[in-house]
């Protein structure tokens, strides 16, 4: 197929696509009724949020669609992939499975990797479960995955199985600039421990390349969940994210954002307490520059009693960058009994860049603990003239700053996701490409944060040996 830009979308690439995944009637009927959905929605839905929404950033002529796109993997990402060719993976190049690594122990205890058109294969069931009970009607974007998606991958995590090592899920967009919209699924059924990590790349484009993702996740009863996503996309694209995570019975999950990347990066994050004493925490970093926009919007909907919350995002904009983060708290009816948190707090290092908080709360019942916080400020004079006294320079003082307002977060962080975060971080500030690439430095990093906040085992060796 030649390529069709975004805003002549019709039901003609509907069909395509369909026609050859071989799909069955039901989802291609889905697909044509969230087409007609993506149509009638505005680009931001709530009146409240038009005014500060940059999604109109991404620019319907110049990006691109096609049932097919280039599988060549861009020379940048050649070294990752060789680190983790031994690792629990998939790696997706546009619209392209490039690989798949699971060792046969993993394999034998039920795990599955896979395709979504696999998985519509070989789970078609669930598979349906979860697509219908996304809503299109929701979000503009929302419905444009549903009725659009490319591609996609499938992780489910049996019953009763703990995975010790991170399943690592690559993407990157694809050479011909065709953008990609990935429809992902991750189940973890009941009694499970697993870790993913999602990097997310993509190579630099004359023109505007867009990654579209609506990010299904499910975590059973008496389960726990460590998801790390880290976007460090080059900066001529936009990233649109749309994820929603529904909690069992006693249910954990641990989400890490980390945004570095691309020109527009708009993410809706949606978690659905469903079972008691289920819960969520969730950790956002944001480190813009140049022009770049980050368009953030957290929901978590606690529908059953003594389940709680925690939502952080702390933004660092210089440059004429910034930061719209939006979040709201329900406690519905039946969620006696229920704590939840929700911080929105940025620090601005240039006086073009800006940031917007708006943090919510409806509350329909009693016997709850509900706060939310939000907080804007520029570089504090005083703590930069301190540190000069001590030799500092404006910069290092700026880095050791920012630095401080990241540890609260970063002790919530496994020692390998902050060494990540912390050479990205490093890497932005000098202007440097953006990688996770493990190089002499980031080993060196890494050595210092496996030993960081381990208090608790440093005073045990006293006690032991006094």
């Amino acid at each position: 197929m030649s390529q069709l830009a975004l805003s002549s979308l019709d039901s003609s690439l509907i069909e395509e696509i369909s026609s050859k995944r071989n799909e069955p009637n039901w989802l291609k009927e889905y697909r044509k009724n969230s087409l007609t959905v993506y149509h009638d929605l505005p680009a931001e839905v709530s009146p409240l949020y038009n005014k500060y929404t940059d999604a109109r950033r991404m620019n319907p002529e110049q990006v691109s669609l096609s049932t097919n796109s280039d599988s060549s993997v861009p020379d940048f990402l050649a070294k990752r992939l060789d680190e983790i060719k031994n690792e629990i993976s998939i790696v997706q190049i546009g619209s392209n499975i490039h690989s798949i690594n699971i060792d046969d122990e993993l394999k034998s205890k039920g795990l599955v990797i896979s395709s979504l058109d696999d998985a519509l294969q070989n789970n078609s069931e669930l598979i349906q479960k979860t697509l219908e009970d996304s809503d299109s009607k929701e979000d503009k974007y929302t419905a444009l995955n549903n009725a659009a998606f490319n591609s996609g991958i499938f992780v489910h995590v049996p019953q009763n199985l703990t995975i010790d090592k991170p399943i690592h899920l690559v993407s990157c967009l694809s050479l011909d600039g065709i953008s990609t919209i990935s429809r992902n699924m991750v189940i973890a059924e009941k009694n499970t421990q697993a870790s993913i990590v999602q990097e997310l790349y993509a190579p630099k484009m004359s023109k505007q390349q867009a990654y579209l993702e609506l990010l299904d996740t499910r975590v059973g009863e008496n389960s726990k969940l460590d998801f790390t996503t880290l976007q460090i996309m080059d900066q001529s694209t936009v990233n649109f994210s749309t994820r929603r995570t529904h909690l069992a019975q006693d249910a954990k999950i641990n989400w890490y954002l980390g945004l570095f990347g691309s020109m527009l990066s708009r993410y809706r994050l949606d978690y659905d307490l469903d079972g008691t004493g289920s819960s969520v925490n969730d950790a956002q970093v944001v480190f813009g520059n140049n022009d770049q926009s980050f368009d953030l919007n957290t929901i978590v909907n606690h529908n059953a009693q003594s389940t709680d919350g925690k939502v952080v995002e702390k933004s660092i904009l210089k440059d004429t960058s910034k930061s719209l983060f939006k979040g709201m708290i329900r406690i519905n009816e039946q969620a006696a009994h229920s704590n939840s948190f929700l911080s929105g707090r940025s620090i601005l290092l240039s006086k073009g860049a800006k940031s917007d908080s708006i943090p919510g709360l409806e509350i329909l019942t009693n016997d709850v603990k509900a706060t939310h916080s939000a907080s804007v400020a520029q570089m504090d004079d005083e703590q930069i003239f301190y540190l000069g006294t001590r030799c500092l320079s404006y910069s290092e003082a700026e880095r050791i700053i920012v630095e401080g307002f990241l540890e609260p977060l970063s002790r919530t962080m496994s020692y390998q996701v902050r060494a990540w975060i912390s050479n990205i971080i490093e890497s932005k500030w000098a202007n440097k490409e953006l990688t996770i690439n493990m190089d002499e430095h980031l080993k060196s990093i890494v050595e210092v944060e496996e030993t960081r906040y381990n208090e608790n085992e440093e005073v045990e060796q006293h006690y032991k040996y006094r």
